[in-house]
């Protein structure tokens, strides 16, 4: 059968995780949504002690399973220091850039459970005080989060709870236009995630029938290095992970169609296994690009690093400006959504 994409389910549920706060190391609400949706779905799946979740759909050949992984912990921040001014002086969670967060509300999340909103700000923003406003440097020494309570002092923030350690996420933002664009922060990679739970669900309903076991791992500690590391069956022959292209001057990546990795920073990707999926592109017309990303690592290429005998590949939509205002396009969730489900309906290769 053809694969059905459920576009309005896939952008409800992807409005739902962005705006579930879940910085690496805080997914623990985010986790919680995924184990609901399996749940609801009637898949069996596991926890791991890290707090992934792995949902496993059993296929005709159990001997030599795949793998397929996509990611929700986000970038974020952590109280580093709480200011004489009141202020809170940070530590990034992630890479990014420190410009890309600046103006952006954002939301402490104390020990205690209390949710206090803020504003990121550089503390020379103001112009008609601070001649360097437009030029001082965006670093760690010069952001800080503005409180939006009555605060004067370290005492007097420390009085609501806020302590350095505290996680600070930021608002997404999540806007799905009429015209098919979708832009929020956090695309990365909650879209990937949408996209496989929306492949289950699929594959239960219509109880398609796998060639091999295939697992689906939700990790949550991917912008930090170490997400998809772990709990791999050892029955897994072929690792996928899910996750954004990478758009920008000297790329082939577009917003409308799936990226394929063929090598980012870690090295190439398995040769054949890219090749299949390029090959199932081609066969079922799914528009996609082949490409190269300069500074980036994936789940698969973390699972190489910590000895898997696996296979590995990676794709997903592509992503504008990855770790900033992010953007995509509905006609790549599509293209994604249906290699996803080629590859998986695929014998796997000798």
């Amino acid at each position: 059968m053809a694969v059905q994409f459920h576009k309005e389910n896939t952008i409800a549920l992807l409005k739902k995780l962005v705006e579930t706060p879940s910085p690496s190391g805080y997914t623990t609400d985010v986790m919680n949504i995924i184990v609901n949706e399996f749940e609801k779905i009637g898949v069996p799946y596991t926890r791991t002690n890290k707090g992934a979740v792995i949902a496993t759909v059993a296929g005709e050949d159990s001997d030599r399973h795949r793998l397929l992984t996509a990611h929700t912990d986000t970038l974020g921040a952590m109280v580093k220091e709480v200011k004489s001014n009141g202020r809170l002086k940070l530590t990034t969670i992630g890479g990014f850039n420190w410009h890309s967060v600046e103006g952006e509300y954002c939301t402490i999340h104390t020990a205690s459970g209390a949710k206090i909103s803020g504003t990121i700000l550089m503390h020379q923003t103001t112009v008609h005080v601070y001649k360097d406003a437009g030029t001082a440097k965006r670093d760690a020494d010069n952001i800080e989060v503005r409180i939006d309570e009555k605060v004067l002092n370290a005492e007097d923030t420390r009085k609501l709870g806020i302590e350095v350690g505290d996680f600070v996420s930021f608002d997404p933002r999540f806007e799905a236009a009429e015209n098919g664009f979708i832009k929020s922060r956090h695309l990365d990679d909650k879209a990937s995630t949408s996209l496989l739970i929306e492949l289950v669900r699929m594959i239960q309903k219509e109880e398609i029938h796998l060639p091999h076991t295939t697992h689906f791992y939700i990790s949550n500690n991917e912008e930090i290095g170490y997400g998809g590391n772990s709990n791999i069956p050892e029955e897994t022959v072929e690792y996928i992970a899910v996750d954004m292209g990478a758009i920008g001057d000297g790329q082939t990546s577009d917003e409308y169609t799936v990226s394929i990795c063929a090598k980012d920073s870690s090295g190439p990707y398995h040769y054949e296994l890219t090749q299949q999926l390029v090959s199932l592109a081609k066969a079922q017309d799914i528009p996609y690009q082949l490409d190269i990303y300069p500074y980036y690592g994936s789940d698969a290429s973390a699972a190489i690093r910590a000895g898997f005998d696996v296979k590995h590949a990676l794709f997903g939509p592509g992503i504008e400006s990855s770790h900033a205002l992010e953007r995509t396009h509905i006609d790549s969730l599509q293209a994604t959504a249906r290699l996803v489900y080629a590859y998986v309906t695929s014998p796997m290769m000798d």
